[in-house]
């Protein structure tokens, strides 16, 4: 072994430890800054009063069942105003 080679191998070694440490404390860092988001965005989502998944589902599986029976409903509503008229007919013309 040469004398040169002993420095270079503990600098390496040291490199190795340095980023090894940078690496744990990015880590940490990501881990904040997750931790740090998570919290700002459910502060907003309380703060503008958004409604949850579930509820909207709900409301909106209302409102196309609302839909439909409007539609049946008007459906029902033009054939009775046929038969109105039909009859109405009838009774003009006797």
């Amino acid at each position: 072994m040469q004398s040169g080679d002993r420095p270079s191998g503990r600098l390496f070694e040291d490199l190795s430890k340095l980023a090894g440490g940078a690496l744990g404390a990015a880590s940490g860092l990501r881990q904040d800054v997750e931790t740090l988001v998570r919290t700002q965005a459910a502060k907003l989502v309380n703060e503008l009063d958004l409604v949850k998944r579930e509820e909207f589902e709900a409301v909106r599986e209302m409102a196309s069942k609302a839909r439909l029976e409007q539609e049946l409903l008007v459906a029902r509503l033009e054939k009775l105003e046929i038969q109105l008229s039909e009859l109405q007919e009838k009774t003009e013309s006797q």
